[in-house]
């Protein structure tokens, strides 16, 4: 790729507070719903869930209703944002390639984090993690948001307005200019109002893109047996569950 992509920190760092206002729990609530009934059934007697590159939390705030969470990201000011919303879960500061918690649970969750494993072999590592965390007979959910056969250019807008004064604007452009990488590119142009001051924000996120049955045999080979579902959205969502010894 000659493009000079730049890893995602703003979103995630020095532009967490502008999180909840862009990406509220109360979007999440239908997706969160259809992961909890595929959690349900890949392994129905469950309490407790690890969820990696957990973010803002806002899947968590949903998903918390149904299990014991412990959320685990790698920006602090994302964890921050999380806390907020979720005070009643368990935050830790951890890495989804080399997180090694000491203690494993039913089930595993990573969401569109996943995204930013932008090789082969980080995505393996993150499945190792998961595999590790995961008890025999506990399942594991991954959500990229495409594979390779189901990427396609787009652009997107939003526009949200805050009660406290705050008010932003979004423009969304994911393309791939090389289909021969495991690699797309993610522009984000923030316009920011705060009173009455209005700033730019830029940022550029290169994520991974990999096709479903790589997917499915990387997942085999970290010790998984796995599936994909397609959600109401489109997107494969990856079914992982670890048998009994």
């Amino acid at each position: 790729m000659n493009e000079n992509a730049t890893p995602p920190l703003k979103l995630y760092q020095e532009l967490a507070a502008w999180w909840p206002l862009w990406s509220p729990p109360e979007d999440y609530l239908e997706e969160a719903t259809f992961f909890a009934q595929v959690l349900k059934e890949a392994a129905p007697e469950v309490r407790t869930l690890v969820e990696f590159g957990s973010g803002g939390g806002s899947n968590a705030f949903h998903l918390k209703a149904h299990y014991t969470l412990t959320l685990v990201d790698i920006s602090p000011e994302m964890l921050a944002v999380s806390r907020a919303i979720n005070p009643d879960c368990e935050h830790l500061l951890g890495d989804m390639r080399s997180a090694r918690l000491g203690r494993q649970f039913d089930l595993v969750f990573i969401h569109d984090a996943i995204d930013y494993m932008t090789s082969d072999a980080e995505l393996r590592q993150a499945f190792e993690t998961a595999f590790l965390h995961c008890k025999p007979g506990g399942a594991a959910l991954f959500v990229p948001d495409h594979v390779r056969e189901t990427f396609k250019a787009t652009t997107d807008h939003d526009a949200r307005d805050g009660e406290d004064g705050r008010a932003l604007r979004v423009l969304e452009w994911q393309y791939d200019p090389d289909p021969t990488d495991s690699t797309y590119l993610v522009h984000y142009a923030f316009l920011l109002r705060e009173g009455d001051e209005v700033s730019f924000e830029h940022d550029t996120h290169l994520c991974g893109l990999f096709a479903r049955a790589d997917w499915l045999q990387w997942l085999n080979e970290a010790g998984f047996q796995a599936r994909s579902v397609i959600d109401q959205f489109g997107r494969d969502v990856f079914v992982a569950t670890k048998l009994m010894p």
